[in-house]
């Protein structure tokens, strides 16, 4: 049944919850189980918040028991890049110097994501303070490349992408500087997009070149990738650079968009 439900989409993930054929506590444990087995190997989180991610699939489950409307990713696992402030979870930034430091506030990413009643499953490792493209830069030690782990899962966001490609979650969140999510999806087969600057709130992650440093989201399917993007992009006034605009509709682009003749 885990591994049934672990190879599953965030989308199918979502839409087995809404229709009651899953519960989100069901989908958590799946995941939980997974990181249990293979993440000595792989070594993509620097922390597991199991009891927070369980907390917040019962609350999904409640919702629905309630008849309330679940939104589009309601109950699906994320692996958090380490880099975004969670509160009462620590946030190292890949490096000793923040070793232990539990922040006092949610970066707004993470309240969107809180919001959308997506489940945390806990922070993923990455070259320190994002300098690096390999993820052997973390003061925690390098992840491995689920497809071979005598290789680098690209970086500085390799966690997150290693998370992916290992199943140990559907959804994950990386930061671009100047490549820091392409790049790892490249090399583990995933999906990562850079968001248009300012398309993503930069509140509460720690900077590495303001200028530059841009959230965005990982997954292994486009559409998991566009229908994270809606949840985690849009203006936010708590950051200056923020685009005070809609955001673009890309769930509708993955659904029906074509690619036909484009090069």
């Amino acid at each position: 049944m885990t591994d049934n439900i672990i190879k599953l989409t965030a989308a199918e993930i979502a839409g087995k919850i809404a229709a009651g054929e899953l519960t989100a506590v069901e989908v958590t444990e799946a995941h939980l189980a997974r990181i249990d087995a293979v993440d000595e190997k792989v070594h993509a989180f620097l922390h597991v918040d199991r009891e927070g991610a369980l907390a917040q699939a019962r609350a999904v489950d409640e919702k629905r028991a309630r008849g309330e409307e679940l939104g589009p990713l309601a109950g699906v696992p994320l692996a958090l890049k380490d880099i975004f402030t969670t509160k009462g979870v620590p946030t190292t930034v890949g490096s000793k110097i923040l070793e232990g430091w539990i922040p006092p506030y949610d970066a707004t990413l993470t309240r969107k994501l809180k919001e959308a009643d997506v489940v945390i499953l806990g922070k993923t490792n990455m070259d320190e303070f994002a300098m690096g493209s390999s993820t052997e830069n973390s003061a925690y030690g390098p992840t491995g490349n689920p497809w071979d782990l005598t290789r680098i899962p690209g970086g500085s966001g390799g966690g997150s992408s290693a998370a992916l490609a290992a199943y140990q979650a559907p959804l994950a969140i990386g930061t671009d500087t100047g490549g820091s999510i392409r790049q790892p999806a490249a090399v583990t087969a995933t999906v990562g997009v850079k968001p248009t600057y300012g398309g993503v709130s930069r509140y509460g992650m720690v900077a590495f070149s303001s200028s530059l440093d841009q959230g965005g989201p990982c997954a292994r399917t486009v559409l998991d990738a566009a229908l994270l993007h809606e949840v985690i992009a849009g203006h936010d006034p708590l950051d200056s650079t923020s685009i005070d605009a809609p955001v673009p509709p890309v769930v509708e682009a993955a659904r029906n968009g074509s690619v036909a003749g484009m090069r």
